[in-house]
């Protein structure tokens, strides 16, 4: 794969883990079938290792320009994420001594909906947030927010202005990085000389280990072990200080970073977590051959249990139209065949169509008012809080299917 430069080191030696062959862009939610299905970009989704800075990524990048300037994922729709948010900012304010005079930030922050915790603390805010039309709901929410994407150019202006943070978030916005040196310069550029960077994104061996494939799109470019981002970070004179495992989005690390030149030392857990990637061989494109294998039996096993069930008269449906399931729904050829719609809570994605399968999207409401006999669990990284609230719907005898890591029904 000579053509393709890894983003973090710039070696050119890549090695193929997984083709899910072309697809839509995940979260680009279709208003008209009709009029733009001929239009509906496709883009390959291609996954390699790099043997030089243990890197798994994609190889395609669409400008985030496409991506990211108009975007539909409201963080405060999901009472894990804002439940999750509260507790973080907590513990960060308390261990850090945050206050009236500090300053906490967050690179795509979304809709504000982790920094109103610190600001209802009384700490200052400042959220960063490219995505206009999130931005604007932020500012409305008295969130100031930046509506710009990170990097080095606008790091620097900030800080210069006296805006360097005493803490920065910067959750699940890692992996949707292209220019992922400029971003990690940028991430030393705005931290005060004693601040403390904690970023949060998807573990790559929870990925392998649970079969998570439908976590990779085209937002998503980078997928990260501990060891791929210790090359990257040190290069840009920051320090791992304190990482831990969580269990939110199937399996991620919340990582606390430094400048190098701060008195903040590493703890235990980051030697501990590299010595335990040595171990299972994270760092060799070996440990990641089987999962192309591993995909395909999941494929076959989900699609055989949905013909069976349409093949008995059951009515299909599913929950949760997130851009994984958009991974899913396309690469296992899943749609409107099988599936009478998807249901989801933002209100922002309801009456829209799915990419490329393009099944209607509608209101939770309609699961109880149709009562399908299933519904596929799309968004199965919040499967305990949406079980609870289809509570109804299950006590009526509606059942879930759960595809991932291996198809079970609850």
């Amino acid at each position: 794969m000579s053509a393709f430069v890894c983003r973090s080191c710039g070696g050119s030696e890549q090695h193929s883990i997984l083709s899910l062959g072309s697809t839509p862009l995940a979260n680009s939610l279709v208003r008209d079938p009709a009029v733009e299905a001929a239009a509906e970009p496709r883009y390959p989704l291609e996954l390699v290792f790099c043997p030089v800075c243990l890197l798994v990524q994609i190889t395609e990048t669409v400008p985030p320009e496409v991506l990211f300037r108009d975007y539909l994922y409201f963080s405060s729709f999901s009472d894990t994420m804002l439940a999750h948010a509260r507790e973080l900012t907590a513990r960060m304010k308390a261990a850090l001594k945050l206050g009236e005079r500090s300053l906490a930030v967050e690179i795509a922050s979304n809709d504000g909906y982790l920094l109103q915790y610190y600001k209802q603390a009384g700490v200052p805010v400042m959220g960063i947030e490219p995505a206009r039309n999130i931005a604007k709901v932020a500012e409305e929410r008295g969130i100031p927010t930046v509506p710009e994407f990170f990097g080095l150019q606008l790091a620097t202006e900030l800080a210069a202005d006296r805006k360097r943070a005493d803490v920065l978030h910067a959750n699940n916005v890692l992996a949707h990085v292209a220019d992922l040196n400029g971003f990690v310069a940028g991430i030393h550029a705005i931290l005060a000389d004693e601040g403390v960077a904690a970023l949060e994104f998807p573990y790559l061996g929870d990925m392998i280990d649970h079969c998570e494939f439908d976590t990779i799109y085209h937002e998503h470019l980078c997928y990260y072990s501990l060891g791929a981002i210790k090359h990257l970070f040190e290069r840009h004179h920051l320090k791992l200080i304190a990482v831990e495992r969580l269990p939110i989005h199937g399996g991620s690390l919340l990582l606390q970073v430094a400048r190098d030149g701060s008195a903040r030392a590493a703890d235990p857990s980051v030697q501990a977590l590299l010595d335990e990637e040595n171990r299972r061989g994270m760092g060799s494109v070996d440990f990641y051959r089987g999962f192309a294998r591993r995909v395909l039996a999941l494929k076959d096993s989900l699609r055989a249990l949905l013909t069976r069930l349409k093949g008995e008269g059951k009515r299909l449906a599913a929950y949760g139209a997130a851009a994984k399931g958009s991974t899913l729904l396309n690469t296992f050829g899943i749609g409107r065949e099988t599936l009478d719609f998807v249901a989801d809570r933002s209100t922002y994605k309801q009456g829209r169509y799915m990419p490329g399968v393009h099944i209607p999207i509608v209101p939770p409401e309609q699961i109880l008012a149709t009562m399908p006999d299933y519904t596929l669990l799309l968004t199965w990284n919040f499967a305990d809080e949406i079980l609870r609230q289809q509570q109804a719907y299950r006590d009526r005898g509606g059942k879930f299917i759960v595809p991932v890591p291996e198809v079970t029904v609850r």
